[in-house]
């Protein structure tokens, strides 16, 4: 009898331990900072009653907070927060679990393209949802890879849209936790903003956001990272009008809060900044230390921004002037380190970055090397089959940007012709092949039923029946109420291809109009393209459409909206 008293009451004290409402649960961990992995124990306890529950908004919640607060396990967590999401159904929650992945490969691994790809998932989610923040979140985010990847004025006009949405709803009369999200998307767009007015060299309005930004900023602790990536910004405008004392002191304010959530990125640019700053006052001791600060970073994230590339460059000559050719050598293999990144994390900018250690001068500073450090052949081999190898690279793009560039405008031409014989309204068909003898003719059955098939097709694309998912001969001869050998024929004999060439033929034929000529479409991902146009998949789309166009769909739509792009500017 005591035994099972004991085993109700254990049992009924795991009830109440487990049937805790959620915010309390959320309570328990709400003080931890940001990456403090003490938090888990809680956060774990959150997943684990979500999960008994299969209460999938309130697990995806669990796993997201539990991004925040891992240290190792972030993209684990956000698959996780993705997985309840789509178990919940709920767009909005699916999109923003893409929208924290995406998070993750830009904050913390510097993967910009993955980003980007997380972030257009996000956008086809929420660009219906009726929740703007969400939204405008998105595009924000949308809008830091396009400055990271050196499309400035694109992405300023995109921070000013935020800040137009955040500003309005970072007070008022709405709930507390609304005006600190608004604030903190308004503060990142400023931030942002302020970034690319001073790559675009218009100083004077970033100065001006600055002064604005540091008025708006809230002087609380929820804030100080904020107000740190301000207060860098101002070091930034500091050291650009010579002030570079009171840079260094804008810097040393910034790097305690961004060393603090791991952000290597802005972390370097403090250190190059005040490198920098130590070199034109005079003191090279503290120049060369925030120089190699800047190197470490690099030696342990494998990630450096185009416009640091330059701390290689005042380290190699610092060794060179010193007469150390091991540490000169050091510096020169990190340079062309650097530059491998550079050229591949950052392909859009890596061709307008002026160089002035360029390739012959690397080469020729190898070959003296290698006459004063013979322990260094075996590494200026390698050192210079990494150029030889990035040479071919940048020489095989070339050429495959050309080429793309003269099958794109051999396609407009077609195109154009084709407009020109077919109405917008109508699709284009794949040719007729009429038989030059009714002699020739391999069709045996009655000319009645030829012409009745014939009309049938007209009809059929017309009406662009090609776009169904899983069209097969035998549906569209049951249709046309015929057989598949009796339509077959007729597809081979006026058509002059087999049933899925035709049918392929007619998609892509749609999917390239459609292309050309609506903006929306050149928004889609190549995944909604193929569906809309009735493939099955985006890779059996991709290689069709490269077959039958000789380029592929991601490529046409970029050089198209280029295209557009160069008619408006000029």
């Amino acid at each position: 009898m005591i035994k099972k008293v004991i085993l109700f009451l254990y049992c009924f004290i795991a009830v109440l331990a487990y049937s805790q409402d959620y915010s309390s649960l959320q309570e328990k961990y709400s003080t931890y900072e940001e990456n403090d992995s003490r938090a888990l124990v809680y956060v774990n306890r959150y997943i684990k009653v979500a999960k008994s529950e299969k209460n999938y908004s309130e697990l995806f919640q669990a796993y997201k907070d539990a991004y925040r607060f891992s240290e190792n396990q972030k993209m684990k967590y956000a698959d996780s927060a993705i997985a309840a999401a789509k178990n919940s159904g709920d767009s909005e929650l699916i999109g923003s679990a893409f929208l924290t992945k995406g998070s993750i490969y830009y904050f913390n691994q510097r993967k910009f393209q993955f980003a980007l790809e997380e972030y257009l998932k996000a956008y086809e989610y929420l660009k219906d949802s009726k929740n703007d923040y969400l939204k405008y979140r998105n595009v924000y985010y949308i809008g830091v890879v396009k400055s990271y990847l050196g499309y400035y004025a694109e992405a300023l006009k995109i921070f000013e849209e935020c800040i137009d949405f955040f500003e309005p709803k970072s007070s008022g009369d709405i709930h507390d936790n609304q005006i600190y999200n608004n604030t903190k998307g308004y503060l990142n767009s400023l931030h942002q903003a302020i970034i690319c007015y001073q790559m675009l060299g218009n100083d004077k309005k970033a100065n001006e956001l600055l002064d604005l930004a540091l008025k708006k900023t809230p002087k609380t602790k929820d804030f100080y990272l904020e107000e740190s990536y301000f207060k860098k910004s101002l070091g930034v405008s500091e050291f650009k009008k010579k002030k570079y004392t009171s840079a260094i002191l804008y810097f040393d304010q910034a790097i305690t809060e961004i060393k603090k959530v791991d952000d290597f990125t802005w972390a370097s640019y403090i250190y190059f900044y005040k490198g920098k700053s130590y070199e034109l006052l005079g003191d090279q001791k503290l120049e060369i230390e925030n120089y190699k600060k800047v190197d470490s970073i690099f030696n342990k994230n494998k990630f450096i921004l185009p416009e640091l590339r330059s701390n290689y460059e005042e380290l190699i000559e610092f060794y060179k002037k010193d007469n150390n050719h091991k540490e000169e050598l050091y510096y020169t293999n990190q340079l062309l380190k650097a530059d491998s990144v550079i050229a591949s994390d950052f392909k859009h900018l890596s061709t307008r970055i002026y160089k002035e250690y360029d390739t012959k001068m690397l080469l020729e500073t190898k070959e003296n090397l290698e006459k004063t450090n013979s322990y260094s052949k075996l590494l200026i081999f390698i050192c210079l089959a990494i150029i030889t190898a990035l040479g071919f690279v940048v020489y095989y793009r070339v050429r495959k940007q050309k080429n793309i560039q003269k099958t794109y405008e051999d396609l407009l031409v077609k195109l154009e012709e084709a407009s020109k014989t077919v109405p917008v309204s109508i699709p284009v068909k794949v040719e007729v092949i009429e038989p030059t003898d009714s002699n020739d003719k391999s069709i045996k059955f009655d000319n009645s039923i030829v012409e009745k098939l014939l009309n049938d097709i007209q009809v059929f694309e017309a009406n662009k029946g090609y776009l169904e998912q899983g069209l097969t001969l035998k549906k569209l001869s049951e249709q046309f109420k015929t057989n598949t050998s009796y339509l077959s024929q007729v597809i081979n004999e006026y058509k002059g291809s087999n049933f899925n060439t035709y049918i392929n033929v007619l998609r892509i034929n749609f999917a390239t109009q459609k292309i050309y000529q609506d903006k929306e479409w050149r928004k889609y991902s190549i995944e909604h393209i193929a569906s809309a146009a009735g493939f099955s998949n985006r890779q059996s789309f991709s290689n069709i459409f490269l077959e039958h166009n000789g380029i592929r769909p991601a490529d046409f739509i970029k050089k198209r909206i280029k295209e557009l792009e160069d008619q408006n500017n000029s």
